[in-house]
């Protein structure tokens, strides 16, 4: 089989791929996200139910929740002996659902929100809307929940592989992935404070398309702006993403006693799994370097990423029309 065979296969490959995947309504960068909402009718008396799941089966079936101690529960009513105090745990959560959120509508009027995911199955309640867990609590949760974010977040880390194939692995880098992490975290902050509100569609389409515009530079050589100043393309990008990365954090909650120091530990998780991604990358471009073949995976490897974007970008703007 020739060079050229070789190519055309490959990249059929390639958009096959891209097309499963987004036939099977793979989410891009959202995290499966299943939602309990319980609210108190009288004193440790409530009724609760799963949110829709948007998949085939139902909730009940993926995961099951694990009452604080003393706390007795059917498929619609939990009674404790007083107020709900203790441990509440998710069975299952981090398998068919990536988190769950817990919401409780307090009889004072007030409200709590908890997110629970496979690292962390369980959070402690106290018997109303206020969070009394420590601050290295608090920093521990969120922290895993960035890195769990980005890590699952198919199209943050395309962009960032993209970036590695525009700037190479070189001193640039630096500099690069920095102008990213600061327009992000900006954006990020700004957003999840309500200072900055913009509809979810258009910014994911945003995102997607900057996956595009970056692989399709990336296969060049040229001298154009984005080889010459790559930093200001990641941040004018960064800007975007953050507001992705707040759209997920919206629907993870935020702790209303102690927004900021969740806030930062989100984003420093964030921060710590896309170092994580440009670490491992490094390692494996030192591995390959002295095979020869590994010259030639640059270039599918773009076609690949810029396929499944492109794919991304139409269904999202279709969906935006629509």
């Amino acid at each position: 089989m020739t060079a050229t065979a070789l190519w055309r296969l490959a990249l059929r490959a390639l958009f096959a791929l891209a097309i499963g995947w987004h036939a099977a309504g793979a989410g891009a960068h959202e995290m499966s996200i299943a939602e309990m909402t319980m609210r108190e009718v009288a004193t440790g008396q409530f009724v609760w139910a799963w949110g829709a799941p948007g998949k085939s089966r139902p909730v009940s079936e993926e995961l099951t929740p694990t009452w604080p101690e003393g706390c007795v529960g059917d498929a619609q009513t939990v009674q404790c002996p007083g107020p709900m105090a203790g441990t509440l745990s998710v069975e299952g959560v981090g398998k068919a659902y990536s988190a769950a959120l817990v919401r409780i509508y307090w009889r004072d009027g007030q409200q709590s929100v908890h997110t629970l995911s496979g690292s962390q199955p369980s959070v402690r309640l106290f018997g109303g809307a206020r969070d009394e867990r420590g601050g290295l609590e608090l920093a521990k949760v969120y922290g895993i929940l960035g890195v769990e974010h980005i890590l699952s977040g198919i199209d943050h880390l395309l962009f960032v592989i993209g970036l590695l194939f525009l700037v190479g692995l070189n001193k640039r880098l630096i500099g690069t992935i920095s102008a990213f992490t600061l327009a992000h975290s900006f954006t990020l902050a700004a957003s999840a404070l309500g200072w900055l509100t913009l509809r979810s569609p258009p910014v994911e389409a945003t995102i997607a398309l900057s996956i595009v515009l970056v692989a399709a530079e990336a296969l060049h050589d040229r001298q154009t702006w984005s080889r010459r100043w790559p930093a200001l393309v990641a941040f004018l990008f960064g800007l975007i993403h953050g507001l992705g990365f707040a759209g997920a954090l919206k629907d993870i909650g935020l702790p209303q006693q102690n927004i900021p120091l969740a806030l930062l530990s989100f984003n420093l998780g964030v921060e710590a799994g896309q170092l994580l991604v440009v670490a491992l990358a490094w390692g494996l471009v030192v591995l390959l370097r002295r095979y020869a073949f590994a010259l030639a995976v640059k270039r599918p490897a773009l076609y690949g990423i810029g396929a499944l974007a492109s794919f991304w970008t139409i269904s999202r703007i279709v969906a935006i029309a629509g």
